[in-house]
């Protein structure tokens, strides 16, 4: 994404179209769009081809981004679960790794990144109905590895807003969901966490189209992506007006929501409860 923009940056400064960068490289108008999305691979020799056609003749600048490129093409430590994850998922979870600020609303169930090992693997069980046990734990071992960034220094900030339904729809039995909702009371004490809760007490909000999460990232260049998952795919948005939306919408849940005091006096409650 970072050379994506980069690129789109050096374009544009000079004037010219997807078209005529695609023909530069054999390729399409559409290919130079996924390309400056960050939603391809790149070829060592196409970034040296259009670098040449945005007049970047300085062998430093050139070898930077050239770096950035090969950088690009590593795999992620997540490849290494794509076997048991669908095919829009490890994009998400590279976005995840990369984002100095994550933004979450979600209504279903306690989010990834919160999740107990005992929660997650109920979770997976439900979603994953017919997987083989070696698959249903390779999944759960891939939340956990997430959840390492959260811990980590330069950790990201973590700022989620979860409707009370998450917290009372049972995944596993008893124990697990105690476990889980002591896990949030502790977890919401990092100072990198802010936890709300939106309770029923409230009734309509903001969030009414469903769960979603807005990624920001360091590089001041990188446009923030706001990422909706759906049954058999899920979108990556990063227009500015949609961003904004969506933007718009989690700050009301925040401001409807009690703040992170009282959303953890709300979970001690339900413990008590459950």
């Amino acid at each position: 994404m970072l050379l994506g923009s980069q690129l789109r940056r050096l374009r544009e400064a000079r004037g010219i179209t997807r078209e005529k960068a695609g023909y530069s490289i054999r390729a399409s108008e559409s290919k130079i769009s996924r390309m400056e999305l960050g939603r391809v691979s790149f070829k060592t020799r196409d970034v040296e081809d259009l670098l040449t056609l945005y007049g970047i003749t300085d062998d430093a600048e050139r070898e930077s981004l050239l770096s950035l490129a090969r950088e690009a093409n590593v795999a992620g430590w997540w490849h290494s679960y794509t076997d048991v994850l669908p095919s829009w998922f490890p994009t998400y979870v590279g976005l995840e790794g990369a984002a100095s600020l994550i933004r979450v609303y979600e209504v279903q169930f306690v989010h990834g990144l919160l999740q107990t090992e005992e929660y997650a693997r109920a979770v997976v069980r439900r979603g994953m109905k017919g997987a083989s046990p070696a698959d249903v734990e390779r999944r759960v071992a891939l939340r956990l590895e997430r959840q390492k960034h959260l811990f980590a220094d330069g950790a990201p900030e973590f700022h989620i807003v979860l409707d009370e339904a998450a917290l009372r729809r049972p995944y596993g039995d008893r124990a697990v969901m105690r476990g889980q909702l002591q896990h949030l009371i502790d977890i919401s004490e990092r100072p990198n966490v802010r936890l709300q809760v939106m309770p029923f007490s409230f009734g309509g909000h903001s969030g009414e189209s469903g769960a979603f999460a807005i990624l920001s990232f360091p590089d001041a260049d990188l446009s923030d992506v706001v990422y909706l998952e759906q049954l058999t795919s899920a979108l990556y948005l990063d227009k500015r007006e949609d961003v904004a939306q969506y933007e718009q919408a989690l700050k009301e849940l925040q401001q409807d929501s009690p703040g992170p005091d009282e959303s953890r006096d709300l979970l001690r409650g339900l413990l008590q409860l459950s």
